[in-house]
């Protein structure tokens, strides 16, 4: 039916029927799916019911777009995230680990489509300093990368601090400090690298959330990748793209986990793929 009326074709008795037949529903469900599998390996994911045009084709148009705004949301995270959490995790209890505090709070409280909407009205509506909706320029890429990056930010501080404050009292660093290696040096070497691995870890989780949150986002701001042609197919009931939709996120998560275990090993000479100990 949904079909039909995003062709405009009235919904007859007879073309429902031929309706069912081009789409394969007048077959069993073991066979449909046997049937979209064998297609979906070929990357053969049908045809948009809206445009005709192959699925794949308009996702891949959609997604450098989405590309764009997630790596940006990311390298912000971490540009932010990092020294604020190795500032809170060194003045711990005292002004700035408050302040720093503070902001991870807010920043895992407020929905990111309120946010959007708080950013928009300030800053375009109130101000005039940035553009609200489209892509363009560099300037309309703060304020969706500020809101899809909040929470990750947020979240990483209070990872990267705990982790800091873990390996300032290992004796590792004691015993760089009785030897008279600089703080700057301490830090740095000692204490900042080995407080990585679990930011890693977030980064890994980080990317599959700001992947989802671009859906979010991207119709807030009018941006025009695939979380908001997501959104659209959605209405539409335009199941072909939200199938491979659904299947490029999942294998963008897959992904990001695998490079998360293979960077350990660069991270930590201890850890290894078989579990054997370095000789």
């Amino acid at each position: 039916m949904a079909y039909l009326r995003l062709s405009q074709i009235p919904p007859t008795e007879e073309a429902l029927v031929e309706a069912r037949h081009m789409l394969g529903l007048d077959r069993s469900f073991p066979v449909q799916y046997f049937t979209w599998l064998g297609k979906a390996l070929r990357l053969d994911f049908g045809r948009s019911y809206v445009t005709g045009k192959p699925v794949l084709d308009e996702i891949l148009y959609y997604l450098p777009a989405t590309l764009l705004l997630t790596g940006v949301s990311l390298l912000l995270t971490l540009v932010v995230s990092v020294p604020l959490g190795v500032l809170a995790a060194l003045y711990k209890d005292r002004i700035p680990d408050q302040l720093t505090r503070a902001f991870a709070f807010f920043g895992v409280s407020i929905p990111s489509f309120w946010l959007g909407f708080l950013l928009v009205y300030l800053f375009s509506v109130r101000l005039g300093w940035l553009p609200a909706l489209g892509r363009g320029g560099a300037a309309h890429m703060i304020l969706p990368a500020i809101t899809l990056s909040l929470m990750s930010i947020s979240i990483n501080i209070r990872f990267f601090r705990a982790s800091v404050l873990e390996n300032l009292h290992h004796r590792f660093v004691l015993y760089a400090r009785a030897r008279g290696v600089p703080e700057r040096r301490v830090v740095g070497r000692h204490i900042f690298r080995n407080s990585l691995i679990p930011i890693v870890t977030a980064v890994g989780m980080h990317l599959g959330e700001l992947f989802g949150g671009s859906v979010v986002v991207e119709n807030v701001f009018a941006w025009p990748g695939v979380g908001r042609y997501a959104v659209t197919s959605i209405f539409n009931r335009d199941y072909p793209v939200l199938q491979c939709f659904l299947l490029l996120m999942t294998g963008i998560f897959v992904l990001c986990n695998l490079g998360v275990d293979v960077l350990y090993a660069w991270l930590d000479p201890r850890i290894r793929f078989g579990g054997e100990e370095q000789p």
